[in-house]
């Protein structure tokens, strides 16, 4: 008998695809998805059907919302296995392990109907969208809402999908897709509903906490539990969190449950209003004051004042930590920390605060993300000539030129009393992979002494332009 794994790398999968006439299909057709098939079949006795399935488990024909156990209607005492006919052909490829077990059996092969409810989403939409294309690869659950990002390719068969999913993914009776780049003020987006209806209300837990809003009006990712959880875990009683761009409070309400003290803002007034609620849900609200500001704003007034009596507070011994989870724009508030404190006399042995400011970048190594950083605290970008400048010096004297004036220029306006930030980073952590070169990064550091005691003025005028060579 030829070997289960010879016939598996000869199977023709096409035989369980949904049929070729569907490809390019941009109104949803489930007449069309009918199919017929020819497939073995074994009727055994049903005294026997343990000792069948024992043997032919690895046989049977494994189809969604396909029963591959069968009554026979023509007896009521036995019962019928439908097999796989990529694995077998004919009955002497099953016969001897099967008669260990039962005295007799028939085998047959016959016709059965295949529909659109014996394929999955991802069988479906594979074979409707164009071959040789990425298709729609994931999709995220919050609530009710099942919410897509289409690419442009997807975009004629974007009713079709949504209603395939509303079909196929149980529990939801809504689908959106995003229209356009969240808004980088409010962090939420415009979207469209694809297919279903009702409102964008909806309730999610995350990290033992839950969290009502109103999906349309704030923003909300489910993909981001995992981080949330990793900068949570570094909370201990008694620690204190400032919050700069809270949302509806994914940092802020776990860690007021760790008895930790919050201020917690976000200039979107849906996603300050959710956070409110959420903290009185949740039982944190004693724990946890909300703003409704401007990032910078707060940190130059909030943050500023409540951070200098918390070092006033000689009682005081716990860890402070500020979040700044905005990717698209959080490093441009960066420069508020500077010269913060600027003569202001500052006690002995501060508590100096962690830092975990979020963006994006267009690869995922660590200089990325640092110099982002690092730019906008006002320190030196560029420590050294790289070895490709070194060749391009080597060839033109006008590009050394350019260089070494531009080199300059770079180091006066972004030069921090010499100091290389990278002494104070913690840890670079790379999230996700939002699209193609575009990472979401972490950066958590110390916030030195130096920024919030220096002069902004470094900080001042755009930053000179690189030779074009380069």
């Amino acid at each position: 008998m030829t070997s289960l794994h010879k016939i598996k790398q000869t199977m023709d999968i096409s035989l369980f695809s949904p049929p070729a006439c569907v490809r390019g299909m941009t109104e949803l057709n489930r007449d069309s998805f009918k199919k017929n098939i020819i497939v073995p079949h074994v009727t055994v006795k049903s005294s026997e059907i343990n000792g069948a399935l024992k043997c032919l488990k690895k046989y049977l024909l494994k189809l969604h919302k396909f029963k591959c156990v069968q009554n026979d209607e023509n007896d009521a005492d036995k019962k019928v296995l439908v097999l796989n006919p990529l694995l077998v052909t004919e009955f002497a490829d099953i016969e001897g392990d099967l008669m260990k077990f039962c005295d007799d059996a028939i085998f047959i092969s016959k016709e059965i109907a295949l529909s659109y409810e014996n394929w999955k989403a991802e069988d479906i939409l594979k074979a409707v969208l164009p071959e040789n294309q990425e298709g729609v690869q994931s999709y995220s659950l919050i609530g009710h809402i099942l919410h897509l990002n289409l690419r442009e390719h997807v975009l004629p068969y974007k009713f079709l999908t949504g209603q395939v999913f509303l079909d196929k993914i149980p529990g939801i009776s809504l689908v959106v897709n995003k229209t356009n780049n969240i808004d980088s003020t409010y962090r939420n987006f415009e979207m469209e509903v694809l297919a279903g209806s009702g409102d964008t209300l909806v309730t999610v837990r995350e990290n033992g906490s839950v969290y009502s809003m109103d999906f349309a009006k704030v923003y909300w990712n489910p993909r981001l539990s995992t981080e949330h959880d990793r900068v949570i875990k570094k909370f201990k009683h008694g620690d204190i969190l400032y919050d700069v761009m809270a949302g509806i409070g994914p940092f802020a309400i776990p860690v007021g449950r760790k008895k930790c003290y919050v201020l917690a803002n976000d200039l979107n007034p849906h996603s300050y209003d959710a956070l409110v609620k959420n903290c009185e849900k949740n039982n944190v609200n004693d724990r946890v004051r909300c703003y409704n500001l401007d990032g910078g704003e707060f940190i130059k007034t909030v943050l500023k004042a409540d951070l200098l009596e918390k070092w006033q507070d000689k009682s005081f011994c716990g860890t402070v930590h500020i979040t700044m989870n905005l990717p698209a724009m959080a490093v441009e508030f960066l420069p508020a920390f500077v010269g913060l404190y600027k003569n202001i006399d500052l006690p002995q042995n501060l508590s100096l605060p962690i830092l975990h400011v979020y963006m994006f970048t267009n690869d995922v190594t660590d200089d990325d993300a640092i110099s982002k950083v690092a730019e906008k605290l006002g320190y030196a970008t560029h420590s050294h000539v790289s070895h490709k400048e070194n060749e391009i010096l080597a060839e033109s004297t006008t590009t050394e030129m350019c260089l070494e004036e531009n080199l300059k220029c770079s180091t006066k306006t972004r030069l921090l009393n010499n100091l290389d930030l990278r002494k104070y980073v913690l840890e670079v952590v790379n999230i996700r992979k939002v699209a193609p070169n575009k990472i979401m990064m972490r950066v958590s550091l110390q916030l030195p002494i130096e920024v919030l005691l220096k002069d902004s003025d470094t900080l001042d005028g755009p930053p000179c332009k690189k030779s074009k060579e380069l």
